[in-house]
């Protein structure tokens, strides 16, 4: 027999034998497969029902276009922000804030410590993140409870924190931003203030210094340079209106002493004559250069006038000298008649002229002292530009990047307090409930169905197990092959079977019932399958 047995593991079995093992086995196949789905399948009924509540939530952008109102809140940043909104909503007085709010692990609370409690509430909740091409879009929030309605309770609750929660994360940081900016840009117009305060205390010191007024100084200057040039022309025209009256005013007194002295009339009167000529001959001279309008021709004029009135006047005197015959002794230098009053009148609007011309002298130089001061002055300052303007170069570099910096920051924080309102308005990225949260009817854990089918391969593997044994401990010869193979001469005929009514009607009824039962089997594990599917 063992020999039998080496020739049928050591040669392959035909399908044939294996629908004859089948027939013969099946008893040995069919209870075991049977018993092995049933305490499967049967285990998991009497597992407690787990109910899986479910909400989507949609991450929704902002409603104002961002080429309008920039965002002051990391856009890229949305699942870090998410998994820190998860932390702070799974912490512990959060979630024992709910447990004692809804009633939950009433028994596990009686036996176990708030942390133990807590860390079982985690278990049950499941975050699911949804993305559309690696962009966060969405995601699922999940609780199990073994009552659909506790499920259904806490899984809202548990939104509606993400969503409180979402809000005030995005406004707080929204806020922050912008008083991170605001305390900048103060500082930044504390700077820009000391900075224009340096430059108005810089433009009031080196008033007239200053670059920007370098064509207003040359042009003053000019002008100043002119002024003493024509202050000099003057000087010099009253210097010698002053040396032709002292000349004048000598020459007078010179024919007053020679009439007084000697009763001869053409004495003093040839050097009046000479000035008379030399005063013509410079009319001549002005008149071929300028107009009769001009003042030094109109000057000379009034000289050569002056002058012919006093040629006159002396000669007239002379010839009343001659005359009348000499009176007063007594008195030479008094007037002792009114031709010696006339005689004196000349002579004292010469003096009086000479001293308006000294007195014109001395005002024309104070006035081109002045005018000396004033261009040096000018001067100065325009030998200082070059220093003023690399100091007013630095002063304002500085400003204007303190400037740039404060427009900088004024830009930035008006575009937060922008974001920052629209936060607070809740028109910024939020979270919206898609999907609200669902009312399992059916629980998510034990998954029956599976338990079913997994009790089903046990079966089969057990139904397998035991009819291969059974095949192989059994010694009997069932195949005309298997007996070729253990003898050792040809078979020359065989024995038909012979097999009789009642064996026959046996054989039937026994073929009969291992059908029914492989249909009952079927049918009872297919219902159990069936049932499992639609109530879990």
């Amino acid at each position: 027999m063992a020999e039998d047995v080496e020739g049928k593991t050591e040669e392959g079995l035909s399908l044939q034998q294996y629908v004859s093992i089948g027939r013969r086995r099946r008893w040995y196949f069919l209870v075991p497969l049977f018993i092995g789905w049933l305490i499967v399948w049967g285990m998991s009924w009497f597992m407690p029902s787990i109910y899986r509540s479910s909400t989507l939530i949609l991450i929704e952008q902002p409603t104002v276009p961002s080429q309008y109102v920039v965002p002051n809140i990391a856009v890229d940043n949305l699942q870090g922000r998410l998994q820190s909104i998860t932390q702070q909503i799974l912490s512990r007085t959060r979630l024992l804030r709910i447990i004692e709010s809804q009633n939950l692990y009433a028994e596990s609370r009686q036996r176990s410590t708030p942390d133990e409690v807590v860390e079982r509430m985690r278990k049950d909740i499941e975050i699911e993140l949804v993305h559309d091409r690696d962009q966060l879009t969405a995601f699922n929030v999940y609780y199990s409870s073994h009552d659909p309605g506790v499920a259904q309770s806490v899984t809202r609750e548990l939104t509606n924190l993400f969503i409180s929660e979402n809000l005030e994360a995005r406004q707080e940081q929204s806020e922050n931003t912008t008083e991170f900016l605001e305390s900048h840009l103060e500082e930044a117009r504390k700077s820009l203030s000391a900075q224009e305060e340096k430059l108005r205390e810089f433009k009031d010191q080196h008033l007239g210094d200053l670059p920007g007024q370098l064509q207003s100084n040359l042009q003053i200057l000019g002008g100043l340079q002119a002024q003493m040039s024509g202050a000099q022309d003057a000087l010099n025209r009253a210097k010698q209106q002053n040396v032709y009256l002292e000349s004048l005013l000598g020459q007078y007194r010179s024919v007053q002493r020679s009439a007084k002295s000697v009763d001869n009339v053409s004495m003093g009167l040839p050097a009046l004559e000479l000035e008379l000529d030399r005063l013509k001959a410079q009319l001549t001279d002005l008149s071929s250069h300028y107009t009769d309008q001009h003042p030094d021709v109109r000057k000379v004029k009034e000289q050569i006038a002056k002058a012919e009135k006093m040629k006159q006047e002396i000669t007239e005197e002379l010839k009343a000298k001659a005359a009348t015959p000499a009176t007063g002794e007594n008195v030479p230098n008094a007037p002792r008649s009114d031709a010696d009053i006339r005689e004196m009148t000349p002579m004292a609007e010469l003096e009086s002229q000479l001293k308006v011309n000294r007195i014109e002298i001395a005002n024309r130089e104070h006035a081109m002292e002045g005018l000396e001061g004033q261009i040096n002055e000018y001067q100065a300052r325009l030998n200082r530009e070059p220093v003023r303007e690399q100091q007013l170069a630095d002063l304002t570099r500085n400003y204007d990047q303190t400037r740039a910096n404060y427009d900088s920051l004024l830009k930035k924080r008006n575009d937060s307090e922008l974001a920052t309102s629209l936060e607070r308005r809740q028109q910024g990225e939020h979270f919206r409930i898609l999907d609200p949260p669902s009312l399992p009817v059916k629980p998510h854990s034990p998954d029956r169905f599976k338990f079913g089918l997994a009790g089903l391969a046990v079966g089969l593997v057990l139904g397998a197990a035991f009819s291969a044994g059974a095949e192989m401990i059994d010694d009997r010869l069932y195949d005309e092959k298997d007996l070729k193979e253990l003898l050792s001469v040809d078979v020359i005929s065989e024995i038909p079977d012979i097999v009789t009514e009642r064996e026959e009607k046996k054989r039937r009824t026994v073929a009969w019932l291992g059908w029914a039962a492989t249909g009952l089997e079927l049918v009872l594990i297919l219902a159990g399958l069936a049932v499992s599917l639609l109530r879990g």
